[in-house]
């Protein structure tokens, strides 16, 4: 595990929204319209949208325009494990892993994959103090 914070004071860093969503109550399009707000460059993610707030969005992270610097996950575990292979091929090297996504089963596979990754940390909290 390693903290992937400083990369959201990079510029140029992008993010990949993994399970974003126009449900205004739902973490993944808070998340989405929250980072979109704060400037930075975002891909929603979603295997049934062809649209996250207005923007195009993405089946998989395989079918994305370019590699996103960080991958941050609002899926249950389960769909995250599917979506780390996605992450592997598509040469996503930070994975972000939202709190309530996480579990033992994910983690291992993060560790395997040689992936940096943090978990159980809030994007949004942590992107409050990041200097764009």
């Amino acid at each position: 595990m390693k903290d992937l914070t400083p990369l959201l004071n990079e510029p140029g860093t992008t993010l990949a929204i993994i399970g974003a969503t126009d449900h205004p109550t739902k973490y993944g399009g808070i998340i989405y319209r929250d980072m979109k707000g704060k400037g930075f460059k975002v891909f929603g993610v979603n295997p049934y949208r062809d649209t996250v707030d207005g923007d195009a969005s993405w089946h998989r992270v395989t079918d994305l325009p370019e590699t996103p610097t960080i991958a941050v996950f609002v899926v249950p575990a389960k769909r995250g494990l599917e979506v780390l292979k996605d992450c592997a091929e598509a040469g996503v090297e930070n994975i972000w892993i939202q709190p309530g996504a996480f579990s033992d089963e994910l983690g291992h596979a993060l560790d395997e994959g040689n992936f940096n990754w943090l978990a159980e940390a809030c994007v949004m909290v942590r992107a409050r103090t990041a200097a764009f």
